[in-house]
């Protein structure tokens, strides 16, 4: 058999989004969480594959030219039995977004492919079936891969919470890095205390979990304790694609500094590592981001000459 190979392999959703703004008028953009991300590592020029499930239809067109465009590898050919996933995004007056979602996720025997980290989450780490084939996948890849999880919450397609909040911690005690926006933690443990959760996901077994809290910055725990950075001031466009930005360029700079794979798992578990340059790297690509229309991240030139 055949395997492919990269140094990150990215798996989940890619839909269509179809983009409204105030004012009136729509365009449709490719996105997806797992789908960004995987796009903003090729714009920071790192060999990344995609395990994803598009349709043999215009939307997938759409998504598959923007995808290999940047240099993102497909593992994947398109499935003419399935539509392509499509979401509405309506632009708030703030710049940020809501979304209703037309969504499959089907994945049930993927081609292999072996890279050093998986990152995966959003839709495709809960909407089930699929979601039991990420977890299977997980689970293989640990004893080889670093993992990076994004719950990244789209409450309307999880249902019932408890499932949900189970599958995520089942979800984060098989990864290395948890990136969660400070809406997802609320959605997942109402009322509760970010810092706290964040404490508690690592003292249970995840190396470093990460809250994003937009303009206020973000928060990185570890076992030696916490580490915060603050959001580069901007322009806000809108928020679409900020956070998949930001786990993107957190990624591409872990990468270059050799951390990704086992070894990151053992720089976590003994001395962690100095987080803060990663982090400001990940908080500036975010920045760039939110400044311009769409799920939009900066190049590798754009984010290091920023």
């Amino acid at each position: 058999m055949n395997v492919s190979r990269a140094d990150i392999l990215v798996v989940g959703e890619s839909v269509a989004d179809v983009i409204h703004r105030p004012g009136g008028g729509s365009v449709t953009h490719p996105g997806g969480s797992p789908a960004n991300v995987a796009y903003g590592l090729a714009r920071l020029d790192e060999d990344v594959a995609l395990l994803t499930q598009l349709g043999d239809d215009e939307d997938g067109a759409l998504i598959r030219a923007h995808l290999v465009g940047a240099g993102v590898r497909l593992v994947a050919p398109a499935d003419p039995e399935l539509p392509t996933p499509r979401a509405t995004a309506r632009i708030q007056a703030d710049g940020s977004a809501e979304y209703d979602f037309e969504i499959g996720w089907t994945l049930a025997d993927p081609p292999p492919c072996r890279a050093p980290h998986v990152h995966t989450g959003s839709i495709a780490a809960f909407l089930s079936p699929g979601a039991d084939t990420v977890l299977d996948l997980l689970e293989a890849a640990r004893g080889d891969a670093s993992i990076s999880v994004d719950p990244n919450i789209r409450a309307a397609l999880l249902g019932d919470h408890e499932a949900a909040l189970a599958r995520f911690e089942r979800l984060a005690s098989l990864a290395d890095v948890v990136k969660a926006s400070d809406e997802d933690l609320d959605w997942l443990y109402p009322g509760e205390d970010p810092a706290g959760i964040a404490r508690g996901l690592v003292e249970t077994g995840t190396g470093l979990v990460i809250v994003t809290r937009g303009a206020d910055g973000a928060t990185a725990m570890t076992r030696a304790g916490m580490t915060e950075v603050a959001a580069p001031r901007t322009h806000v466009a809108d928020t679409v694609g900020a956070g998949d930005s930001f786990m993107a360029a957190l990624l591409a700079s872990l990468r270059r500094s050799g951390l990704l794979g086992p070894g990151l798992r053992d720089a976590l578990a003994q001395t962690p590592p100095e987080l803060r340059p990663h982090l400001d790297q990940a908080a500036r690509a975010a920045a760039i981001t939110v400044s311009r229309r769409g799920a939009n991240p900066p190049t590798r030139d754009e984010l290091v000459g920023r």
